[in-house]
């Protein structure tokens, strides 16, 4: 239990093979602009989530090639199945594969609970007519797409294209991270509310406060009351907490969470009910 007495569910957390974390780490630094606080290996994920309070997480990585589908997807299914009362996994795939509906039965074999996708580091727009397919499988496989939503440095998965996918793909469930708009939070929210097939986390938005740089986006991240009127728009059932770890200590983030003036019954749903609902476990 957290020190605050909500169970908390973090539903968005990178990690890494060990001997791959440092360079996959700093790779993600370089694309953002940033210095990570943390390892990106499980282990410190572990201990990080303990010592913040975090009771269970939702692990995953991104494929930059069709070739490593299937090796990430091994690798979290082995972390999951060593920690199952603390992980939950969700594979990847990518959109250029040309076996996208059978990496996801592959996915789905190894008990994975959804994918994860990063448009900017995978290189392609959303809506394109080309990419219908996987998220047709996902939706046939009753799969939650958690997407890497926004950017004001691309056009790949800002509002614009975001809006056509879920109208056409009606039956996806997608978690956009950030506030479903990635440096561009407020637009978003104001642009997305009321998508009935939407979720959206909170990870990598929020003013963790000092020593803590402006992106390289040059947008300032979200303080508290901010924050709040982005919850009011898509609705706290429509929210689900996360930190983007490795990028940012567990902590600085939770804090940063129960710093947003909301109700206690808000909080409880944010911090796991929605996530429970949504992704499959016990309340």
């Amino acid at each position: 239990m957290a020190r605050n007495g909500f169970r908390v569910f973090d539903a968005h957390c990178h990690i890494y093979p060990e001997k791959i974390a440092a360079k996959a780490v700093a790779g993600t630094d370089n694309f953002y602009g940033s210095t990570a606080d943390c390892l990106g290996t499980v282990p410190d994920l572990l201990a990080r989530s303990r010592a913040a309070g975090i009771d269970r997480s939702l692990v995953h990585s991104v494929a930059t090639t069709p070739k490593q589908v299937r090796s990430i997807n091994e690798f979290i299914a082995r972390e999951v199945a060593e920690y199952p009362d603390l992980l939950i996994g969700f594979g990847t795939l990518h959109p250029e594969s040309e076996t996208v509906e059978e990496d996801v039965r592959h996915l789905c074999d190894l008990g994975l609970r959804g994918v994860k996708v990063h448009p900017d580091i995978q290189g392609f727009q959303i809506d394109l007519p080309q990419y219908a397919r996987m998220y047709d499988a996902c939706a046939d496989a009753n799969l939650v797409m958690l997407m890497h939503t926004g950017d004001v440095r691309y056009d790949n998965s800002n509002p614009n294209r975001l809006i056509p996918l879920l109208k056409r793909h009606p039956n996806l469930k997608l978690i956009g991270a950030h506030f479903g708009g990635w440096s561009i939070w407020e637009q978003a929210s104001r642009e997305l509310a009321g998508t009935p097939n939407l979720w959206v986390d909170c990870s990598s938005a929020l003013d963790l406060g000092a020593g803590y740089d402006v992106p390289s986006s040059g947008t300032p991240y979200v303080g508290s009351e901010v924050a709040k009127e982005i919850i009011g728009r898509y609705g706290a059932e429509r929210v689900l907490f996360g930190t983007d770890f490795p990028m940012w200590e567990p902590g600085r983030v939770l804090d940063a969470f129960l710093n947003i003036p909301l109700t206690d019954a808000e909080r409880k749903i944010i911090l796991w009910d929605n996530a429970a609902d949504l992704i499959g476990f016990e309340k």
